[in-house]
């Protein structure tokens, strides 16, 4: 996997001293923190590590009109299933292949200025497929060619697995920031950072390419995309307790 793996900390960062506090504070393992001349360093740091997609997800919808609801219905699920075997041939996996949306609309007509004529209906089956980033052009050819009428959209994103080692990795990478920049202020006020008071965090990741396109004609040349990679970051507020050198 090709990880690009980029820092920034986030430079606002405070010393805080408190000296002869009443209210009790947090206890930890070693007991009760003590509440005379307690110092406390708050920070602020951010992470984040990139990696190359390793999941597609192709949103695809199958459509049919007819005169009647019901016979919208046939004409979807016909195709619908037309789509499904032939993605199974491809060997994309059935519990890879699952209902995003499922719909049937009357198609109406203006007929006057108060009233609207019902002409028709309309059935809209969606579908949502998991597949490799190289084999995204080959699922969405495929559905096109056996009985999916839109692409609705193509984004290439992270695993569960993968997203959580990233996010991992973004953390620690947040977390030491935040640890440089107390011991930093620490050293410029004669005191020692002696451990982690509390701590919160923040971030997240985002699809990094999306597409919209409709059933065409292509001429017998496949489908491609370039998934590019995926950053996933990490903010943390730490405070930290301090003591005299």
């Amino acid at each position: 996997m090709n990880r690009r793996l980029g820092l920034a900390t986030v430079a606002i960062a405070t010393l805080v001293l408190l000296a002869g506090c009443s209210a009790p504070l947090q206890t930890t393992a070693g007991g009760e923190i003590p509440t005379d001349d307690v110092r406390t360093i708050s920070t602020s740091g951010s992470g984040e590590v990139s990696a190359d997609a390793d999941l597609a997800v192709v949103t695809v919808a199958v459509t049919a009109r007819a005169d009647t609801a019901n016979a919208a219905r046939e004409d979807v699920a016909a195709s619908a299933a037309t789509m499904r075997e032939a993605l199974r041939e491809a060997g994309v996996d059935d519990d890879a292949v699952t209902t995003e949306s499922y719909r049937i609309r009357p198609i109406a007509e203006p007929r006057s200025d108060s009233d609207r004529e019902i002409t028709g209906y309309e059935a809209v089956h969606t579908y949502r497929i998991e597949t490799t980033p190289d084999e995204a052009g080959s699922v969405v050819d495929t559905a096109i060619e056996n009985g999916a009428s839109e692409v609705y959209g193509v984004s290439f994103t992270l695993s569960d697995d993968q997203r959580e080692e990233l996010r991992e990795e973004a953390l620690q990478r947040a977390m030491d920031a935040a640890r440089t920049d107390a011991d930093s202020i620490a050293a410029a006020a004669d005191l020692t950072v002696t451990g982690v008071q509390s701590a919160s965090t923040g971030g997240g990741y985002s699809p990094v390419y999306e597409t919209r396109a409709t059933a065409a004609d292509s001429g017998g040349v496949p489908t491609e995309f370039d998934a590019g990679s995926v950053t996933v970051s990490a903010t943390v507020d730490v405070t930290y307790r301090a003591a005299e050198q």
